[in-house]
Formats: C-alpha cells, sequence, structure tokens
C-alpha cells in the first residue's frame, strides 16, 4: 500500500544523472513544501474553534515565557547584562509571529533555547578578551553570516539529510539539553548564594525545589487515574500558571519570608533595550578582520539550528501524535534564517526550536481516549486503562496567540508583574524542563533495564531477543556523545559542541552496522521522523544501511543457491 511520501512528488530517490543531485535543482525542496502545505491553510484557521486550542493556548505562554525568561537571566548575568527581559520577550515574540503566520509546520514552537544562552556568553567570553566593546557587532556579523547559511542550506535541499537522523543521536541530544538545563538551575542558585547570603540562597533552594515538585506533580496527577478525566485534564494544561502564581505569592507572604529580600527578575522600561542603546546595533562598524572571525562561529550556529530546530519539527510531528497535515522543512529553515537576520540587526537572542516545548505544545493539542481493556487472569478479570490518541488540532492560531500574549508582556503593567517573580522560580523552570528531557529517555530507561532484576522484566520485551552486553555497548555509544557535549559546553570551546552532535549521525550510519547486527539495531534503534507526513518534506524514508547489508547479504545467498541448482543440473546433463 502506498503511503503519504510514496505519492508526494518530491524525492531524489531512482532519480539518475544530474536529477538526482540536490545541489543542482535549487530551491525544488521548498517549492514543494510551500505547494504541499499551502492549500491547508484555510483549515489551520477554522480547526483552531475548540477547547484545545485554548488551552494550548494557555498552558504555552507560561511553558514558553518562563524558560525564555530563564535563558535570558542566565545570559543577563554571563554577558554583563547585554541582553534581559525585553530582548527575550521580543525574540519570541518575533518567532512566534513568523512561524504561526507563514511556517509550513506552525505545531513547532521557536523561541529562546539554553544552547544559544551557552553560545552567546561563550562567545562573549571570547571577544571580552580583546574588548568587549565589540561584542555587539560581532555577534551581528554572526547573525548574519548564521542567516546567510541558513539561506543556501534551504535552498539547496540540505533538509533533506535530516531523515537519515536516528533514535541514537537525537536521544543523546536530549539527554545533552535535559542535563544542560539542570546544571543551569543549579547555576541559578549557586548564584544566589554568591550573590547573597546563605539565607536568601536557602529560602532559593527551598523555592526551586517545590516550585519543581508542584509542576512534575500537576503533571504526574494528569496522566494519572485520580480524580475524574475532566479534573486531571485541567491540572495537567494548567500546571504552569497553577505552580507559579502560587509560588510567587508564597515569596511575598508577609513576615520574615517577604523581609528576607531575595532577589527577583530584573526588568527594562516597557519596549527598550536593557542598556541604554538604540535597538538597531551598527554592526557595519565592526573592523573587517572580525567580519571574517565571524565566519565560521555563524557557520556553527546554523550546523546547531540545523539540528535543533529540525529535530524539533519531527518530535512535534512524531508518529504518537496522530499528525495528518503535511510539514515543510526547507522552508521553514529559510523562515529561520529570517528571523536570524532580524534578531541581528536588533542585537536579540537568536530564536530556534523548542526540543521540549515543540513536542509539548503537540501533546496540548491531541485529543485522547482513556478506554478500559478487560482481560482474565488466574480467573480473575483484571481492568487496564488505556490512552488513545485519537486526533490532533492541527492549526496555527495557539501558536499566534501566544505570541501576541508575548508582546502584551513588554508593556509596562505586565513587566511590573514579572519583576516580582523570585529568580529561585527560574531554577525550578529548568529543573522541570531538564528533568522532563532525562527522565522519559529512552537512555537512562535502558540504564535502569540493565541493573532491574530479570524475573520483573516482562517477557514480551524486545530487549531480551538481544544480549545484555550489546544493550550496554551501544548506551556507552550514546553516553559517550552526552558526556563528550557536556564536558565541551563547560569550557571556552562550548561553541563547537553541534560539532559532536551532526557527528552522532554518520558514527550511527558507518560504523554501528558493523558493530552490531541488524537485529541488535532494529531492536535498540530506528528513524527519528517515523511519521510519513514528515518523511514527504525529506524526500521519502531511507532505508537503513543494516538492512542494505542484510539485503545483500540474502542476494548472494540466493545468487549462490541458484548457481549450485545450475551446477547440479550440468552435472545430471553429463551424466
Amino acid at each position: 500500500m502506498a503511503t503519504f511520501a510514496d505519492k508526494d512528488p518530491y524525492g531524489y530517490d531512482g532519480l539518475t544523472g544530474w536529477k538526482s543531485y540536490r545541489l543542482l535543482r535549487p530551491g525544488r525542496g521548498m517549492y514543494h513544501d510551500i505547494r504541499r502545505r499551502l492549500p491547508y491553510y484555510k483549515s489551520d484557521l477554522k480547526d483552531a474553534l475548540t477547547y484545545r486550542t485554548a488551552a494550548s493556548i494557555v498552558r504555552m505562554y507560561f511553558v514558553n515565557l518562563l524558560p525564555a525568561l530563564a535563558f535570558i537571566l542566565d545570559m543577563y548575568r554571563r554577558t554583563d547584562e547585554q541582553f534581559g527581559v525585553n530582548e527575550a520577550l521580543f525574540a519570541s515574540a518575533l518567532a512566534a509571529m513568523v512561524f504561526s503566520i507563514l511556517g509550513a509546520q506552525p505545531l513547532t514552537i521557536v523561541g529562546i533555547t539554553g544552547l544559544i544562552s551557552l553560545f552567546n556568553y561563550t562567545i562573549y567570553d571570547i571577544i571580552k578578551i580583546y574588548d568587549p566593546a565589540l561584542f555587539p557587532p560581532f555577534l551581528g556579523w554572526v547573525g548574519i553570516w548564521a542567516a546567510v547559511f541558513h539561506w543556501l542550506f534551504a535552498i539547496w535541499n540540505i533538509s533533506d539529510y535530516m531523515r537519515y537522523v536516528t533514535d541514537f543521536s537525537s536521544q543523546s541530544f536530549g539527554m545533552y539539553v535535559g542535563i544542560i538545563y539542570i546544571i543551569k538551575g543549579v547555576e541559578e542558585l549557586v548564584a544566589e548564594f554568591t550573590s547573597f547570603n546563605s539565607t536568601q540562597g536557602f529560602l532559593s533552594c527551598v523555592i526551586a525545589i517545590l516550585y519543581f515538585g508542584t509542576i512534575y506533580s500537576l503533571e504526574y496527577i494528569g496522566r494519572s487515574t485520580l480524580f475524574k478525566p475532566w479534573f486531571r485534564s485541567i491540572l495537567a494544561d494548567y500546571a504552569y500558571p497553577i505552580g507559579t502564581i502560587f509560588w510567587v505569592g508564597f515569596a511575598h507572604i508577609p513576615g520574615p519570608l517577604k523581609n528576607t529580600n531575595i532577589s527577583y527578575l530584573p526588568i527594562s522600561p516597557a519596549f527598550q533595550p536593557t542598556l541604554p542603546r538604540n535597538w538597531v546595533v551598527p554592526f557595519w562598524t565592526l573592523p573587517v578582520k572580525w567580519v571574517f572571525v565571524a565566519l565560521p562561529i555563524g557557520f556553527l550556529v546554523m550546523l546547531l539550528f540545523y539540528y535543533d530546530h529540525n529535530v524539533s519539527s519531527i518530535t512535534a510531528q512524531a508518529k504518537q501524535f496522530p499528525v495528518k497535515k503535511p510539514g515543510g522543512f526547507h522552508w521553514d529553515f529559510f523562515l529561520l534564517g529570517v528571523t536570524t537576520f532580524i534578531s541581528t540587526i536588533f542585537f536579540i537572542p537568536f530564536p530556534n526550536g523548542l526540543v521540549p516545548q515543540a513536542p509539548v505544545h503537540t501533546d496540548s493539542l491531541t485529543v485522547r481516549e482513556t478506554r478500559l481493556k478487560r482481560f482474565s487472569s488466574d480467573d480473575v478479570e483484571q481492568v487496564e486503562k488505556v490512552v488513545v490518541a485519537t486526533s490532533v488540532v492541527e492549526q496555527r492560531v495557539s501558536h499566534f496567540v501566544m505570541g501576541l500574549a508575548i508582546i502584551g508582556t513588554m508593556t509596562g503593567p505586565l513587566l511590573t508583574v514579572l519583576s516580582t517573580i523570585p529568580r529561585s522560580i527560574f531554577a525550578g523552570v529548568f529543573f522541570v524542563v531538564g528533568w522532563g528531557s532525562v527522565e522519559s529517555n529512552p537512555i537512562l530507561l535502558r540504564l535502569i533495564w540493565l541493573v532491574r532484576e530479570s524475573r520483573f522484566i516482562q517477557p514480551s520485551d524486545p530487549l531480551l531477543t538481544i544480549r545484555r552486553s550489546k544493550i550496554g555497548f551501544y548506551v556507552f555509544w550514546q553516553a559517550l556523545g552526552v558526556l563528550s557535549c557536556v564536558a565541551i559546553s563547560q569550557t571556552i570551546a562550548a561553541i563547537g559542541f553541534p560539532v559532536l552532535i551532526i557527528a552522532l549521525i554518520p558514527l550511527r550510519w558507518l560504523l554501528f552496522p558493523r558493530m552490531f547486527t541488524a537485529k541488535e539495531l532494529t531492536v535498540l534503534d530506528a528513524l527519528t521522523a517515523d511519521n510519513e507526513v514528515v518523511l514527504a518534506s525529506l524526500g521519502g524514508k531511507p532505508t537503513m544501511p543494516e538492512l542494505e547489508d542484510e539485503s545483500d547479504g540474502e542476494k548472494m545467498e540466493n545468487g549462490q543457491a541458484m548457481e549450485g541448482v545450475r551446477q547440479r543440473k550440468r552435472i545430471s546433463k553429463d551424466r
């Protein structure tokens, strides 16, 4: 049966001559992305008329806003206040407006990530060795070069190669991001002790940990069998606003808590930059030699976004979500170059696809049914809860309204409200987002599986079909990639970590088929882009190298068998 990707006209497999080369057919991917997605634009607006859209707007406003403020607080401290709240809000609103209106994949939430925060303050650490005043125009040229590389990659159809990303690298990347976020949370709390006294630091730790516990508990209840389904849904949908409002209020309780004088989020005047400067930075004043120094760093920014943004789009449309509308990777990557260029002009952080938040957006729009599965065990009837995702409200209104809400947050009254948030809340946000990436990551789950007592493992578990040593060996390679990225991120060479992440892709395709059998890799790994509507934009599903080798082996065996039959026939004739 032909799949969506098979029927789509975009692809290169089976073509010969110059038509088989992506670089020789510029703009083809973007053309088909627009042509594929444009007919759904009207339904993207009509389909939004549902409760799930309203709940998603509230949830994603907090899920996008709070991490963005947490990351900007990190940059604020590490770049001598070059970036602040207004820059974070401006970047988040810009990304939301552009991708909700023009994006081919409006489910992908775009905003400020912890990795671009790491990039920015690492570049600042390098530049301030020479002259801190060079930082704004230098970062401007980094953004210009990055935008140019974005456009070239989009025009030359390079996003197609994301179809080769497997769970090996995407799980490693997710674990890396989660660990970095947790480290950022710890650093934020350490800063409370070093900048203030131990009493303020202790109270900050208490608020951060209890905030994490509140959000985690509310979202856990949403997945449990406690209370009625509608009440569970409300608790999960509004976990962030409930937890944030309660713990912000807790910090302002009159008496000993209020008198502790913990630090709060620093703000600037409405719609004004953090430092006394114009929004437009004179990047054209940068000396020529520094312009070319910025070129390789701009390429590294693009390389980070190439992986991070595209994986965000893939996970937002993963197979567990019954998404029906097609994607558009080439066009969206071109748009990401546009937002990078605009961010350069106004000296705001470069927005990018958000790995934890993008699938959360789709999850918040997913319609589910809770069913009871009945079965008998030892003549006793058992009941099991089964949650089935039946559909996704695929629309662009929730992303758009969230962007409008962020623009509204830049006004004076709402900035005043933000200034009441303790900085320790953002440490809790780091813990929530980071642990969310770590807790469900298969790397951790397989490590737990390896030390679990064998009698408590389900007999139907696919991991039982392969040797434990091979599972451990596979996880070792993932852990090595994660730890290498974490290690380099703690040094001044942190801007080089995208190279390590990208290197995991050829490692998987070239070396793993020699270290693992096809059966082992089938159990341990799979393509990350596993949804046919996603694969259509990436040129179709590639054949895994271990399956090609297996197919070649079968062909060789069949050829040898046929040759043996022919030889026996010749011998019988001679006789």
